[in-house]
């Protein structure tokens, strides 16, 4: 067993981990974030994305050792307060941007990593961002929408 030292969602973590622990594993086992979903195991589906310092990762393809130190944001931890959803969550709604919800987390997480870096992303730009992500149902039509609606809806947020 391993010390693990890193930050989730804003608060900080040590546990033990094996060497071989996948991130994914460790947030959905000894953490309890479920809402990280684990799809494919070969980092093809993107359903376990989550932020790494800000950046979109497959958390199924990493060691949990590798985030030694670091910043990492679950869906769980995108909402601004308990209750609350971000505009990403809710433009996922408002939109039909989902089906089973399967890909959601991965996506939304995907996408906050854009949002964060191009504000006002175009439908190429989006597209772009989500490729390494899979839906099997909605076809992306209404996640792109969701995406650009949580882009304006933010935009209006900052300029307020």
């Amino acid at each position: 067993m391993n010390p693990l030292k890193l930050t989730v969602n804003a608060r900080p973590v040590q546990l033990q981990v094996d060497s071989h622990r996948l991130l994914v594993e460790v947030l959905r086992g000894p953490l309890g974030l479920t809402g990280t979903h684990v799809g494919c195991d070969t980092s093809q589906c993107g359903a376990c994305t989550v932020l790494l310092d800000g950046q979109p990762v497959k958390s199924c393809s990493m060691l949990a050792l590798q985030a030694e130190g670091r910043q990492v944001t679950t869906i769980e931890g995108l909402a601004p307060a308990e209750g609350e959803r971000h505009a990403l969550q809710q433009a996922f709604i408002d939109c039909h941007g989902l089906q089973c919800g399967f890909c959601t987390p991965g996506m939304i997480m995907a996408a906050a990593a854009l949002l964060q870096h191009t504000p006002q992303p175009s439908v190429a730009q989006i597209e772009h961002a989500l490729e390494g992500n899979l839906c099997r149902c909605t076809g992306y039509v209404n996640i792109v929408a969701a995406v650009q609606q949580a882009a304006e809806t933010m935009a209006a947020g900052a300029a307020a």
